[in-house]
């Protein structure tokens, strides 16, 4: 496998457009989480917002799982071993498996899962399953880069208004 070509300036650009991916779910309804997919020369191939009220409250249907089955069906495994996914969040263990499977190199996240489930508790729209992306990738026998937590208070503070409100609500 090798990894995409991205300085720390690129990465923090298209971690910022995953950011922006959230806020636009936010703004339709839905769970702030977000995420792009770049291929090794920059090129944005595609963006995914959380899909949990667009897909009928299927609380499968997280960003990076939609954005991995979509990549995984539109572009080969040698294709995606090269590509980057930007995560507002850091993948769950679901979304890490999905990732893996579709064969993505690379994994750059904003807000750790530690964190989040320390902002969500124990929110029904959010059993947040605190084990870290990179143990799952690491039981896999495919190298799945990772970095992050990236622009973690930036990252989180998508969530923080969003499930603090949620909080008052449930």
């Amino acid at each position: 496998m090798t990894a995409p070509p991205t300085s720390a300036l690129d990465d923090t650009k298209f971690l910022r457009m995953a950011f922006g991916v959230a806020r636009k779910a936010r703004a339709g309804g839905d769970h702030p989480f977000g995420s792009v997919l770049v291929d090794d020369q920059g090129n944005l191939l595609m963006e995914q917002g959380n899909g949990f009220s667009a897909e009928g409250y299927d609380m499968t249907a997280h960003a990076e799982r939609l954005l991995a089955s979509r990549a995984s069906r539109q572009y080969g495994a040698e294709k995606l071993a090269s590509c980057t996914l930007y995560s507002s969040a850091e993948p769950c263990a679901m979304c890490s498996g999905a990732i893996y499977w579709a064969g993505i190199g690379r994994v750059v996240y904003g807000q750790s899962e530690a964190s989040l489930k320390t902002m969500t508790g124990d929110h029904p729209e959010n059993p947040t399953l605190d084990l870290p992306c990179r143990i799952v990738f690491a039981a896999g026998q495919t190298p799945v880069e990772v970095v992050g937590p990236m622009l973690e208070d930036e990252a989180a503070a998508l969530q923080r208004e969003f499930w603090n409100a949620q909080h008052t609500q449930a």
